[in-house]
């Protein structure tokens, strides 16, 4: 099912909004949730996936989330005050991991699916309608829609990218207790070069993505 009439808006709009959810509910599909990921490059960790349904359009939601923008384009304590906002204002908020080993075994874009999965299942509503940035997650009995850079320009998914990223930052943050040699606290298990000198230094720790080549290489 798609609705490309009103899907093609334009790249140009600075802050998301809530156009393609506006353009589904006008279509009578009132459970919308927006779907992004956090951790996908990532060398250590989970890959982590929000799913987040937001009230109907109409109902002042620009307004509300007025300065809500992807999370690569807000600091974390931006970010955090975000997830708080989100998880007021939203009708169904959920968070779901695809682990280290279920990434080295089925790879990262499966992993990546099947967090989104995850967390869809986790809703306590039933999703109608699916607004996901970038990829499609297959058959899941849920009509969907892949929107590129759909993190910058559907509200919805504004929303998941925040709270997964704040949600995967605090596992990681955890983690770093395990591991305080590698410092996932900082750099959140991506390819700085304070991870590169530790992994190059220490060899991977039961974190690490052996299925990923920077490990690989600390492995040789």
């Amino acid at each position: 099912m798609r609705f490309a009439g009103y899907m093609a808006k334009s790249n140009s709009t600075p802050f998301p909004d809530s156009s393609f959810e506006t353009g589904l509910y006008q279509h009578g599909i009132e459970v919308i949730a927006g779907l992004d990921e956090a951790g996908r490059g990532a060398w250590a960790g989970p890959v982590s996936a929000a799913a987040v349904v937001l009230p109907a359009p109409g109902s002042d939601l620009d307004g509300q989330l007025q300065g809500l923008h992807d999370s690569k384009q807000l600091s974390a304590n931006d970010r955090k005050y975000w997830d708080l906002q989100i998880r007021k204002i939203a009708c169904s908020v959920s968070v779901g991991h695809a682990s280290v080993d279920e990434i080295d075994q089925i790879g990262i874009l499966p992993a990546t699916r099947l967090a989104m999965q995850r967390a869809i299942f986790s809703l306590n509503v039933i999703a109608e309608y699916l607004l996901i940035d970038y990829i499609l997650i297959g058959d899941v009995g849920i009509n969907q829609t892949a929107i590129p850079r759909g993190d910058s320009r559907a509200l919805s998914i504004a929303a998941a990218s925040v709270v997964a990223k704040v949600a995967r930052d605090r596992l990681m943050t955890d983690l770093d207790l395990q591991y305080p040699q590698f410092g996932v606290a900082q750099h959140k298990g991506y390819g700085t070069r304070q991870h590169q000198a530790a992994l190059n230094r220490l060899g991977p720790s039961p974190i690490h993505r052996r299925s990923f080549e920077p490990t690989q290489k600390a492995m040789r």
